[in-house]
């Protein structure tokens, strides 16, 4: 029997119907569907609830809202390896590859095993400093350094692999992973890559400077931000948790042990997406 784990977003407002029509397209079937509580008990389906859905197993998780939400879900299954298939309630989509429309049909294929795993590469967050490093979580879109509450540009020091490349001010740099080349980074001008391309992606935010450009580097290279000791910086992962540096903290970023895995369908590719969601 397949489990599936169903996470909707409870403020979207197709959320409801959507869970209605996966339970009813699953009724009867060879399926067992469960919930975390609280959605549960806000879709009136508390007998599928339970309290630590990551406690059991799954075969994969069902996404309901947008990007966010499944970036969410991908970080709660991040150590064990379950699949996050994304229905998209949300604008733009680019993870989230079932459209309402298409549900019944993408269930049906998910039910015959016709679908195809991709394993997205994962970046891992860490502070550095007297005490040693700490591990702030990970992130499948990107980790972002910016400045807290006043208004002033940073004062930041960029190592590769411990080389330094240069000093600049800025608004902050984002350290994005090839799937959130379409997220931030895109906003703040750096390049599209490809998803299955094995690299990090640097991009200044609104650098007060002409030298620095958007920077690719390797998957396995260690990225490490100093920042100004006087100033008030966040870290943010994915732009759902973060953290306030502390004075003479430094940040690191290396490729994750781990990888997302995101359910994809082989009648779409990467590049009909792309054209679907940016250009049309």
């Amino acid at each position: 029997m397949m489990q599936l784990a169903v996470f909707p977003n409870m403020s979207k407002r197709r959320a409801g119907e959507i869970v209605d029509r996966i339970f009813n397209f699953y009724h009867n079937k060879d399926v067992r569907l469960v919930m975390p509580a609280t959605e549960a008990r806000q879709f009136r389906k508390e007998e599928y609830g339970l309290p630590c859905v990551e406690r059991v197993h799954v075969d994969m998780a069902l996404s309901i809202g947008g990007d966010g939400t499944l970036l969410g879900v991908c970080r709660r299954f991040g150590e064990q390896n379950v699949p996050v298939c994304g229905i998209n309630l949300g604008t733009l989509g680019f993870l989230a590859d079932i459209e309402p429309r298409e549900l019944e049909g993408r269930l049906a294929k998910i039910l015959a095993g016709q679908y195809r795993v991709e394993r997205r590469l994962l970046l891992s967050g860490y502070i550095r400093n007297d005490l040693g490093e700490k591990f702030l979580g990970n992130a499948i879109n990107d980790v972002v350094i910016t400045k807290g509450g006043v208004a002033r540009m940073l004062r930041l020091g960029l190592y590769v692999n411990q080389t330094h490349l240069m000093d600049y001010k800025a608004d902050g740099i984002i350290v994005s992973s090839p799937t959130g080349s379409t997220a931030y980074s895109l906003s703040a001008g750096g390049p599209i890559l490809n998803p299955t391309i094995r690299a990090l992606l640097l991009t200044p935010i609104c650098a007060h400077t002409f030298q620095m450009r958007p920077l690719v580097v390797s998957e396995d290279d260690e990225v490490l931000i100093k920042v100004d000791a006087m100033q008030d910086v966040i870290v943010t992962l994915d732009g759902q948790v973060s953290h306030k540096i502390q004075p003479n903290d430094e940040v690191i970023v290396r490729k994750a042990k781990t990888t997302a895995q995101i359910v994809k369908f082989d009648d779409k590719n990467y590049y009909d997406v792309l054209k679907a969601k940016m250009w049309t």
